[in-house]
């Protein structure tokens, strides 16, 4: 809390009646036509403290209306003018990864490795959202995920925790900006607090278990990264963690949030959590969940109305404390003072952009797009190619937008089609059936120069509560791919995925192959710009593309095995299974560009450096020289891997601890510098605690986390 704020809000505070107080801590969802005059009743008595601006436990999946800025104006003049202490609403929306513009997935923007591009898309989608009364949008989702069955993964930033807490802080500032009470920003929410990405088998709301050093080195990261930047609301998450609710933990939410990483915000709970205590079986009723979930370290409740009927009497029969409740109604109060809604709580819509922002959009739906394939240079295509478009996404337009998308319109995006029919003096055929046999497809396929097959999954498919038991694409698709590789022409794959899906028969019979993700409003025209070389590939593999979904989980950063197994790197994989192999198709960090770039040699400032001069801010500088020896200028993202060969716990054979996005012209040579500090050489004990130790370290520089290039500091 700012300290300028401290006055007004005990002033506040000091006026309010218990009712009002715990009106603040209620967050209820949109109202409908038919119960809209008993929220304004509510919102009157002073017993709104939030809006959730959707219906819903799957809104993210679930038809939505459009926002009338008129009805939340007017819920606000209510809460304004006729609430007791006149305190103004916060109205919450679930703005993921665009509003009116649509920008791809947040796992696909992931993969630009630009944290530049994502704050930007950020600043944008921040725009138009407060320019429809949006104060609040619950993003970043910060879940680290190894399952890719899980359907949310779309919403996260994949395996790594590095990468995950740079995108994290890109987000925060591109929505929050230096300052959040300016009228074009809006607050960002770090979720879901902790654990979520981690369900067993993938299954949505299931139960976890994560061990405390994996919890700190893993899962939390990306989580102390956003508050790092500013975030100022997390939001808890449904699940357990080895039989504890978070929603009810203390140690969660109050000793390791606040006071281990320091946050000092609001925390809201998932839709329903707090009642869905009494469901996972530690709370007897809701009054019970009330006071687990308030004492526990939760500000406001999410739609299930436990807060408001249940807290008065907790109050009075002394298992909840005044103190409590103030401390939770200061936060509240202290993020409305903090966006500004105490000066300005009336949306005033103003003219923005959109033309520049589809550009910003089609600009990081081709910088997350990962060329995985690209056999005898077939691609960029030359514009006068007659090509064969075939799939059930040439003509689709939806599934480009995405799960988790409630304002982008359908009809304003453009399809594959039509787009390629534009951009080419060719001749663009098209089917948009599967079954070929069932028309006339392969027969005129002959006659291209070369086929594009638009393949993927649906958008339905993804999102909350859409977790799959394979994460492939369905078998009818895989059939097409056959079938046109049986016409003897060159084949370009261009997958669009929410998830990373099994990748191994689809590479194997395409000639090239694009992974398209749901890119957003510009992806069919991201896609045309890097089908003819407009934009040149750049993106690299957020997760872990498998052979299989059999080795499930598999990722890059895993600790070595006592035996020679560590089937990831190649160790002996036949032994890890005996009937298939347990390899990554496409490593983490993965991909490829149209030209060429070599690597120098690595060098280091000095080899060794003291703990304590670590300590004291003295860092590992290395520089390596990166040449663009091919046809195009281009850019490429050099990674920087760390393997702490001997520690007082198991460490990971690599770990990403930092990237340097480069731009470098055909044929120059550019010199890459990157640092390693104390903050990038240690690691978290069980008991939260940081530790740096002496010893030697692997560095890895390269294209990806399986590069072989490297050279050894040692930490005195």
């Amino acid at each position: 809390m700012k300290k300028n704020y401290e006055k007004q809000i005990d002033s506040l505070l000091a006026k309010m009646s218990l009712q009002e107080k715990i009106g603040q801590l209620n967050q209820p969802e949109t109202p409908t036509a038919d119960n809209e005059e008993a929220f304004m009743d509510l919102v009157r008595k002073g017993l709104v403290g939030s809006v959730l601006m959707s219906v819903g436990a799957t809104a993210g999946n679930d038809p939505q209306g459009s926002i009338s800025v008129d009805f939340y104006n007017r819920i606000q003049k209510t809460a304004i003018e006729e609430s007791p202490n006149g305190i103004p609403v916060l109205f919450g929306r679930d703005v993921i990864h665009g509003h009116k513009t649509v920008f791809p997935i947040p796992l696909a923007m992931t993969a630009s490795f630009n944290e530049e591009l994502i704050e930007q898309s950020y600043r944008d989608i921040a725009q138009e959202a407060s320019n429809e009364s949006v104060h609040w949008t619950f993003t970043p989702m910060l879940d680290l995920c190894h399952d890719p069955r899980w359907g949310r993964i779309i919403e996260g930033t994949g395996e790594d925790p590095y990468l995950g807490s740079v995108v994290a802080k890109a987000v925060v500032k591109g929505l929050q900006g230096e300052n959040v009470g300016e009228s074009d920003r809006i607050l960002a929410c770090a979720k879901h607090y902790i654990g979520y990405g981690a369900s067993e088998g993938g299954r949505d709301y299931h139960r976890t278990e994560i061990s405390d050093y994996t919890l700190f080195n893993y899962y939390l990261p990306a989580f102390k990264g956003a508050i790092d930047a500013g975030a100022l609301t997390v939001m808890s998450a449904f699940n357990d963690i080895s039989g504890q609710p978070i929603t009810s933990s203390r140690r969660y939410l109050t000793e390791i949030l606040r006071d281990k990483l320091g946050f000092q915000g609001l925390v809201v709970a998932d839709y329903d959590a707090v009642c869905q205590l009494e469901r996972q079986g530690v709370a007897e009723s809701e009054a019970d969940c009330a006071s687990m979930a308030l004492n526990a370290g939760i500000d406001l409740d999410m739609h299930d109305f436990c807060y408001l009927n249940e807290l008065e009497s907790l109050v009075e029969n002394g298992k909840v404390s005044m103190e409590t409740i103030d401390t939770a109604v200061k936060r509240v109060l202290s993020v409305k003072f903090e966006a500004g809604l105490f000066d300005t709580p009336y949306c005033v819509p103003k003219d923005y952009d959109k033309a520049q922002h589809r550009l910003h959009s089609r600009e990081m739906a081709a910088e997350s797009m990962v060329l995985l394939k690209n056999e005898n240079h077939l691609l960029p295509l030359q514009k006068s190619a007659d090509i064969a478009l075939v799939g059930p996404f040439a003509t689709e337009r939806r599934t480009l937008l995405g799960s988790w998308m409630l304002d982008g319109k359908e009809r304003e995006t453009p399809n594959l089609l039509e787009t390629l029919r534009g951009r080419t003096s060719g001749t663009v055929e098209s089917s948009n059936g599967t079954d070929l046999s069932l028309d006339r497809s392969l027969r005129w396929m002959t006659h291209a120069d070369v086929i594009v097959l638009a393949l993927g999954e649906k958008w339905t498919d993804t999102g909350e509560s859409r977790a799959v038991s394979t994460a492939s694409i369905p078998n009818s698709q895989i059939e097409l791919i056959r079938r046109a590789k049986a016409t003897g022409k060159k084949i370009v794959g261009v997958l669009f995925c929410g998830r990373p899906v099994v990748i191994e028969e689809i590479a194997d019979l395409c000639d090239a192959l694009i992974y398209a993700w749901h890119s957003g409003s510009e992806a069919a025209n991201a896609v045309c710009d890097l089908l003819f070389g407009d934009s040149v590939p750049s993106g690299r593999l957020p997760v872990t593309l498998l052979r299989s979904s059999n080795h499930i989980p598999l990722y890059y950063n895993v600790t070595s095995s006592g035996r020679p197994v560590n089937c990831y790197y190649g160790e002996n994989p036949g032994e890890c299974y005996v009937d298939s192999l347990p390899t990554p198709y496409y490593p983490f960090g993965y991909g490829l560009s149209y030209t060429e770039f070599a690597y120098g040699d690595i060098c280091c400032n000095t080899p060794q450096l003291r703990l304590e001069d670590l300590k004291n801010g003295q860092k590992f500088r290395f520089e390596i020289d990166l040449h663009n020896v091919g046809d195009f200028d281009a850019k490429e993202t050099v990674q920087l891997y760390i393997h702490d060969r001997a520690a007082s716990m198991m460490r990971p054979l690599r770990e990403l601890k930092a990237f340097q996005k480069v731009f470098v012209k055909r044929g120059e040579t550019c010199r890459v510098v990157l640092e390693l500090g104390f903050e990038d050489l240690g690691f978290y004990l069980p008991s939260g605690e940081y530790t740096v130790e002496a010893g030697k370290f692997d560095i890895y520089i390269g294209e990806n986390c399986l590069t072989p290039r490297k050279t050894e500091i040692s930490v005195l």
